[in-house]
């Protein structure tokens, strides 16, 4: 963020602009100023992350037909159970009635050879049938008792099949675009449909060193994950208001980089985090240490390095500097300043070494944060 600023200033300060009146008198140039402040910065260390989804579904048929309708708006929330596909269902309809069908026979079939075997038993203990009869009417039985419960299976999964008509959503979520459109058709061959991927909480995933990760700067002692303040920032130098907590380390090390994936939780409220989305990951841990902040927009580039100008006995002085962290809209700096000197941030374009300058000071609600 700061770099494009720097850019744009270094290229303005090339602008020559008078430094004298039309008399050849030397004027002092208006310029605004915000003091180099003293701020309790905490300790951060910054990784490369991507936001993940806590669930993700891949929505497919699992069974042929042709989709009579597509029940969603691509893009929205849905809820866990909402209706999202409907498959023609007169063909599982039917097999429901066939396999009923067949289930009633096979139950008559049944009751018929008990009846049979009944009777077989009696005789044989009337003496009036024999050993080889009342075994065959056994057998019977049994057969058509195992019939029956083939039907049985064959109707109830004729019913599921039907079920599988409806296409639902398993989760909560953000869906994503249809695959197909009504008409087409669709089976477990297809791939997926669509997919829906939760929104709160997300997930963000990063690599790191473990031993950065568990060690204090300096000391042997042991950090707890879960005691680490977990910020991301976006692409755009903007920082998310929500805060994340370590909720998972991996088992294994990646043998060619020497890191371990790292896992935070964080709140998604807004839906401003999305699966897959690039970010910067911060960890703030231990207790913060005073370090000197400027606001991002003094900054000026140019080949012998980073400086800025201080307000100093009415005259512009450049200052070199070596910068640390991003702090929001202020960066920190090591070393080239001073707490409480006065540092130019508005009037760059008009200014070089020793021009006369009118300071003004900056209101306090435009100094950064």
């Amino acid at each position: 963020m700061w770099i494009i600023a720097l850019v744009v200033a270094c290229l303005a300060v090339h602008q020559v602009y008078p430094a004298h009146s039309q008399q050849g008198e030397q004027t002092n140039v208006p310029v605004t100023t915000a003091p180099v402040e003293s701020r309790a910065i905490a300790k951060t260390t910054s990784f490369v992350g991507r936001i993940e989804a806590v669930e993700r579904v891949e929505i497919r048929a699992r069974v042929k037909g042709f989709v009579e309708a597509v029940l969603f708006s691509e893009g929205m929330l849905v809820k866990e159970g909402a209706p999202l596909y409907r498959i023609e269902k007169g063909l599982f309809d039917a097999d429901v009635q066939q396999a009923q069908g067949a289930l009633e026979r096979s139950i008559a079939t049944h009751q018929l050879a008990a009846l049979q075997l009944e009777r077989a038993e009696e005789l044989l203990r009337r003496k009036a049938g024999s050993v080889v009869d009342r075994d065959k009417a056994l057998a019977e039985e049994q057969r058509a008792k195992a019939t029956v419960l083939g039907d049985q299976g064959n109707l109830q999964t004729a019913k599921i099949n039907l079920g599988y008509t409806e296409i639902s959503a398993p989760i909560a979520g953000r869906i994503g675009r249809t695959a197909v459109t009504k008409g087409n058709v669709v089976g477990p061959e297809s791939g997926p449909l669509t997919v829906i991927v939760s929104q709160d909480p997300m997930h963000v995933t990063f690599p790191v060193s473990q031993r950065e990760f568990l060690r204090r700067p300096g000391s042997t002692q042991t950090i707890d994950p879960k005691s680490i303040k977990v910020q991301i920032q976006f692409s755009d130098g903007t920082t998310y208001d929500q805060l994340g907590q370590i909720d998972f380390l991996d088992v294994t090390v990646n043998r060619t980089t020497d890191t371990v994936i790292a896992r935070a939780s964080i709140p998604n409220p807004n839906g401003q985090l999305t699966d897959g989305q690039l970010v910067r990951v911060l960890l703030e841990s231990g207790a913060p240490d005073d370090k000197l902040v400027v606001r991002q927009s003094a900054l000026i580039a140019d080949q012998g390095g980073v400086y800025v100008f201080v307000a100093q006995d009415g005259k512009a002085v450049v200052k070199r500097v070596k910068l640390g962290p991003d702090v929001g809209t202020d960066i920190v700096v090591e070393e080239g300043l001073s707490a409480g000197e006065q540092v130019i941030v508005e009037g760059l374009q008009n200014i070089k070494q020793g021009t006369p300058v009118r300071a003004t000071p900056a209101p306090k609600s435009l100094r950064g944060s």
